[in-house]
């Protein structure tokens, strides 16, 4: 039987930057994947994803961005590929919403330089947007997206050099602890190893059971359209944004690397799905949803659909992550629900499981994402 220190299952977003940091630190590292790698299959799906320091959702994530940025730089360095571009970030919605407040908050709290923008103002700045006259922008210039894709790809490759062994298209049949260890049995061959990390994404459930009822995974959709006005929507002129509206809440980006404008809508159709047999086609009633947003706040953008693309969120009750020991188990390590917004943590989390897994603690602050937090006590 093979033997390990760390064997990582789920080799995609989380996966590839646990891997990476557990090799670095000199960890003989098994990674193992069920589908291809990278499978193409799970968050990271379509071609890039937004960053930003503003964070909305909670004040306690900006230390872990800072670090995310510092991590993501030195990774292009060590791929000598441009992975991170800057374009700004807006993150827009009536004054009082979630999303105005909270990237105020974080701002504040931080010390983050930022700019508050009326419609009108904003619309001068960077004509591609036409918000409503009751929206407010928060204007971060540090806001800029990943390219999601070739991020995983750029872990998997700076692992492999490091000595790491990555296994695709071998599926985990289960998993039991032992005195020195964990013991995995996979539907190829069984390993041991001193330590266990569950990165599974969508398929988390599958290998934790008992977390089904809180990661879920769901339908996301993602649609590019080619501009009537293109040079309004280039990186330089475009900044990422992140928007509160009555239809609920959007996200985009600007022109890059493949044609077109890019939006997604969250909880896209709210549609709750087995990741094994989830509907990856796109319909009329899913453009309906996006191209709906595009004519009213980027009419600009309102040209010809290019493409859409299915991925996959694996959401928490609360939608904040899950990044802890399992409860009752301390070899295992689960980083999961990253609910929509995690791919830009990667790097820093992929440091943290290593923290983790090599210490048993972290210099991070974990009280938000721990799985005996309240929010989880179903």
């Amino acid at each position: 039987m093979k033997t390990y220190d760390t064997i990582v299952v789920g080799a995609g977003s989380m996966g590839s930057a646990a891997i990476y940091h557990l090799a670095s630190r000199h960890q003989r590292v098994l990674g193992l994947d069920q589908f291809d790698v990278p499978s193409g299959r799970g968050a990271s799906v379509g071609v890039n994803r937004i960053i930003r320091l503003a964070y909305a959702e909670h004040p306690n994530y900006v230390p872990l961005l800072r670090r995310a940025y510092e991590l993501w730089r030195d990774l292009e360095r060590i791929v000598n590929e441009r992975l991170l571009l800057i374009t700004g970030g807006i993150d827009a919605g009536p004054e009082n919403g979630e999303i105005v407040t909270g990237s105020l908050r974080s701002c504040q709290e931080h010390n983050l330089p930022h700019e508050v923008l009326s419609a009108a103002d904003l619309h001068r700045r960077f004509p591609g947007y036409a918000f409503p006259n009751d929206t407010i922008a928060v204007y971060q210039p540090d806001g800029g997206f990943l390219m999601s894709e070739r991020c995983v790809i750029a872990h998997l490759n700076a692992a492999l050099a490091l000595g790491a062994e990555v296994h695709g298209r071998e599926r985990v049949r289960g998993w039991e602890v032992f005195a020195e260890g964990v013991r995995v049995i996979t539907d190829v061959d069984r390993y041991e190893a001193r330590a266990l990390v569950v990165t599974a994404g969508p398929w988390t459930a599958r290998v934790l059971p008992k977390l089904a009822p809180l990661v879920v995974p769901e339908r996301q959709v993602l649609l590019w359209a080619h501009p009537v006005r293109p040079e309004y929507f280039q990186p330089e002129r475009f900044p990422v944004f992140n928007m509160e509206a009555a239809e609920g809440r959007f996200y985009g980006f600007p022109i890059y690397h493949v044609p077109g404008f890019k939006i997604g809508k969250y909880h896209h159709r709210h549609e709750q799905v087995d990741p094994d047999s989830v509907d990856r086609d796109c319909h009329p009633e899913d453009e309906k949803i996006l191209r709906e947003a595009i004519r009213r706040y980027f009419p600009d953008a309102d040209g010809p659909t290019l493409a859409m693309k299915v991925c996959l969120f694996s959401n928490t009750p609360d939608e904040h992550f899950i990044i802890d020991h399992l409860s009752d188990t301390r070899q295992v390590v689960i980083a999961a629900g990253f609910s929509g917004h995690g791919f830009k943590f990667c790097s820093v989390v992929g440091e943290i499981i290593a923290d983790l897994v090599l210490h048993g603690s972290t210099r991070f602050d974990l009280g938000l994402f721990r799985l005996e937090r309240p929010a989880l006590q179903l």
